[in-house]
């Protein structure tokens, strides 16, 4: 049973000039004859760029401080240059050289710094968690991954989130400034208790259910609203999921863990605050933006606010006369949610390993401008990933001449349930495969389905229910491109399309149909593909052209319509076969047409 997919992408542009021809040929036996296996790579998601000179090492740059830690694994693998307070002109300027760039909350990375990087910068590392700072419709355009650290300093902001609490609760800051002033006002700041008050979380992301576990231990309440969190994981943690307003209304505390977006910004203001019980107290570790500065002002002066305790702001540093930093009821500290040296040098770690293993090309459980794939499904994945790109390649050096590539239909066989099986990942990666080697754009995972659209390529989806055990997330992948003339005339199947199908085999991926002839032949180093008539001896001449001219097989199959009639042969080949090797393979009298495919 098949059901189709939505995801397609439609035509704009004009379409990629590559061309019916068809072949009706009945379905028939494989034989196979297997040979010595190189080693095989993974696929490649980013190509580095190497700078100029004798160093083929990508270069990284640093814009803002980076712990030693994560700069000593950074210069294992790349040039570093660690530039610290680069003006927007000077980043633009110095961008152009670099493969990778790193930075916290306070450097920009605009459209401008894509469009000066020329195409080379390829990853962007935002320490932290927070990616507001970096324009991502512009990295996503320029096939620019972004990924940031989104673990390493939850424990850190969710620290200073309860030591904001419990310092506003009890006025910890001002008393220690009065003392300091040679006072001692006792009655002036007298606090208010913690145990059995209600704290609201805004965002019950890692930060908000790490703070709601620690308010818990204090004793009080916790509610939380966030409508992308699970129930399930709050009720384990003690702690109720409500609406926005129910959530405003009953808390006495509210601790705020959102993001910085458009439906997020100034989500605190004039008409919320109103909401808010009278003597309500405000914690923010998260984005200053989220809150409405002035109308925060306002709250704190007519009382429905009693108390705030910010680390973070609007504008960063503040103004020196703001009246919100002044304000005797506000507690301030300068971002310090992650300023511990534990989180500072965990954050260091985890972005250097996520951008250097997105410049060798490995899958990024971070990225953020990508679709976000849990590192399990990545490792399960990882073998369906290079068969659908190699799928690809293979499906597009088939196409001859003629009216170009306008449509792609790609079928999945699985015995699992739609909802169980992601497939934006093998898509860009068919996507990858079918664009790059007729052209000099590069593709990934971020920028597949915009390159697809640009060029006016139609990719639909396809799946195959199969009864069985969904042990495996696929049992084959099949690529069509339809309405095109084909360089090898076995490749058009029964329906017209130039097909190719593949599996995975032991780890291994293996081209499994070409048209409607079945072969078995491991998809490593390149692919000779030939037509022949079934006669005995065929693969002793071939094999022995390729060992004359020093070229290595690793595998070879031969796929029939019925003993003595046509069958074709796929060649798995290590090396590039020279012209006049091609050329006397051509030449074998039972051949009837070859083509050489490189992976």
């Amino acid at each position: 049973m098949a059901t189709s997919a939505s995801s397609s992408v439609s035509p704009r542009q004009p379409s990629l000039k590559l061309s019916l021809l068809s072949s009706k040929q009945s379905l028939s036996p494989v034989f196979s004859v297997p040979f010595n296996h190189g080693k095989r790579s993974l696929p490649r998601f980013v190509i580095v760029a190497s700078g100029s000179g004798l160093s083929s090492k990508p270069t990284v740059l640093v814009a803002e401080k980076l712990g030693e830690a994560g700069l000593g694994l950074l210069k294992e693998f790349a040039n570093v240059d660690c530039s610290y307070n680069l003006t927007p002109e000077e980043l633009c300027t110095k961008i152009s050289l670099c493969d990778a760039l790193i930075v916290r909350s306070g450097t920009k990375v605009s459209r401008e710094v894509f469009e000066s990087s020329a195409g080379r910068l390829k990853v962007v590392g935002r320490a932290g968690v927070g990616i507001d700072n970096v324009d991502l419709a512009a990295a996503t355009e320029f096939g620019c991954l972004v990924v940031n650290a989104p673990t390493a300093n939850t424990v850190a902001a969710a620290e200073h989130g309860i030591a904001l609490l419990a310092a506003m609760a009890r006025n910890v800051a001002q008393a220690d400034a009065s003392v300091k002033a040679g006072k001692w006002q006792r009655n002036k700041y007298v606090g208010v208790s913690l145990v059995g008050k209600t704290l609201a979380v805004m965002g019950f992301g890692k930060v908000g259910s790490e703070v709601a576990r620690r308010a818990k231990g204090l004793g009080m309440h916790v509610i939380a609203h966030d409508p992308y969190a699970p129930a399930d994981r709050a009720r384990a943690i003690g702690v109720d999921l409500v609406g926005f307003d129910e959530a405003l209304a009953r808390a006495d505390f509210v601790s705020l863990h959102m993001p910085l977006t458009p439906s997020t910004s100034k989500m605190l203001n004039d008409e919320t605050f109103a909401k808010m019980k009278k003597g309500v107290r405000i914690i923010n570790v998260a984005r200053g933006g989220v809150i409405d500065e002035d109308a925060l002002v306002r709250a704190l002066d007519s009382g429905i606010v009693a108390q705030a305790a910010l680390d973070v702001f609007t504008v960063e540093p503040p103004p020196q006369d703001s009246k919100l930093v002044r304000h005797e009821r506000v507690t301030v500290t300068p971002h310090l949610g992650a300023s511990t040296m534990e989180a500072q040098e965990g954050v260091a770690i985890e972005i250097a390993e996520a951008v250097v293993g997105a410049l060798k090309g490995e899958l990024a459980a971070t990225a953020v401008n990508a679709p976000m794939v849990p590192a399990e499904v990545l490792t399960e994945l990882k073998p369906f990933v290079e068969l659908a790109e190699k799928l690809g390649r293979l499906a597009v050096q088939l196409v001859a001449g003629g009216s170009g590539v306008k449509t792609v239909k790609v079928t999945y066989a699985s015995s699992r349930a739609p909802d169980d099986l992601d497939t934006r990942l093998l898509r860009a990666m068919i996507t990858k495969g079918l664009i790059e080697p007729i052209s000099s754009v590069f593709v990934n995972l971020v920028n597949a389905d915009y390159t697809a659209k640009q060029r006016g390529l139609r990719i639909t989806e396809e799946r195959i229910l199969l009864d069985g055990s969904p042990e495996n997330p696929l049992e084959f992948i099949q690529v069509q491109i339809a309405n095109v003339e084909s360089k090898f005339a076995s490749a058009i199947s029964e329906s017209g399309e130039i097909k190719v199908e593949g599996r995975v085999k032991d780890g291994v991926p293996h081209l499994t149909k070409v048209g409607s002839f079945e072969v078995d032949v491991s998809l490593e180093g390149s692919i000779i593909l030939c037509r022949q008539v079934d006669q005995p001896g065929m693969i002793g001449q071939v094999g022995s052209i390729l060992g004359e001219e020093n070229v290595n097989v690793s595998f070879m199959s031969v796929g029939r319509i019925a003993p003595r009639k046509h069958a074709v042969m796929a060649i798995g080949v290590d090396d590039q076969p020279s012209k006049q090797t091609l050329k006397r393979i051509g030449e074998v009298p039972a051949i009837e047409e070859f083509v050489f495919l490189k992976l």
